[in-house]
């Protein structure tokens, strides 16, 4: 269900389907790397697909996210709190008209409101509030028109996106990675009812989709060669005893979930089998295990494809020792 094993097709659907459960953008161009490991054909300007928008997202990180599904990634949020409530709607009324149609800088806004700039992420669960950030320089934002989502709706919407990328999963993971109250994840989760399927994991009990459960119990398609993974990629943002299903080893889920900026992830034949950093126009892969020539060949052919324009010419790869 992760599109890991045979890419997407190109285009809006292949895109929305990618951006299911959100692309984390925290790290530059993240999004579009995690793009690049599920769809075919991803070009350099992928991110910023008239289908896709990017705002702040759950925990407050810039996402990339399909237009279609925003208000599911903002109104989703939205607090329950009266009170919290109309602090973010209110913030969102007056950046709407101190930008009065205009695109400025976020540190500009924050300024002319009298308010630190990062404090504006307040408003992002009004879904009112888009914004641009390329890596480069700090984010760009404009207000839209509010989602036409009921909040409530979107919330459940929302928890079973999910389910449907991370589950099995918990109602505390769910708000872990929503950045909401665990009193708000339990009623969505309760929501939710009937379409929901408890199952046992090694690690504690734990939810399912219903809808899910047939593609789960079908053996899974061969899994890819190899695909390089961006830090904060939906595949391994993972909290907790979920890091446990996905690494069993301790001392890796060290390597890969630091207490500094995350690295990226090495995906062999569909297991975690390293690490990767780059810098500059060069890509370091730091391998967990000894890897065969094949399966170096197929992650120098991830690295190679990147679609990260570098002036300096193509990306090169540089392989660590196992340690």
């Amino acid at each position: 269900m992760g599109a890991l094993d045979e890419r997407l097709r190109a285009g809006e659907r292949g895109l929305r389907q990618a951006a299911w459960a959100g692309l984390q953008d925290s790290m530059p161009r993240a999004a579009l790397l995690s793009i690049h490991a599920r769809v075919e054909g991803t070009a350099p300007s992928a991110w910023e697909d008239p289908s896709l928008v990017q705002l702040w997202g759950p925990r407050f990180s810039a996402f990339v996210v399909a237009a279609a599904d925003r208000g599911v990634f903002s109104l989703g949020r939205l607090p329950d709190d009266g009170k919290r409530r109309r602090i973010a709607v209110d913030l969102a009324d007056r950046v709407e008209a101190f930008l009065d149609g205009r695109r400025l800088p976020f540190a500009e806004v924050g300024r002319g409101l009298g308010v630190p700039p990062n404090s504006l992420r307040y408003a992002a669960p009004t879904g009112r509030v888009l914004m641009r950030w390329d890596g480069a320089r700090q984010p760009t934002i404009w207000t839209v028109s509010a989602p036409e989502d009921d909040p409530a709706e979107a919330r459940l919407e929302l928890a079973r996106r999910f389910l449907h990328v991370f589950g099995p999963s918990s109602p505390e993971s769910f708000a872990a990675w929503a950045g909401i109250p665990q009193a708000g994840a339990r009623a969505a989760f309760d929501g939710l009812g009937g379409s929901l399927v408890p199952v046992r994991t090694p690690v504690g009990d734990g939810f399912i989709l219903a809808a899910d459960e047939p593609v789960l119990r079908q053996e899974a398609a061969p899994p890819a060669s190899a695909r390089l993974l961006p830090s904060g990629d939906a595949y391994f943002l993972l909290q907790g005893a979920d890091r446990e299903l996905l690494v069993p080893d301790a001392a890796r889920r060290g390597d890969l979930w630091t207490t500094r900026v995350w690295p990226g992830a090495l995906l062999v034949r569909g297991e975690i089998a390293g690490t990767w950093r780059r810098a500059g126009g060069t890509v370091t892969i730091a391998p967990w295990r000894d890897l065969g020539p094949s399966e170096r060949e197929a992650a120098e052919a991830e690295a190679s494809g990147l679609p990260l324009p570098d002036p300096r010419g193509p990306l090169r790869v540089r392989w660590d020792a196992v340690s």
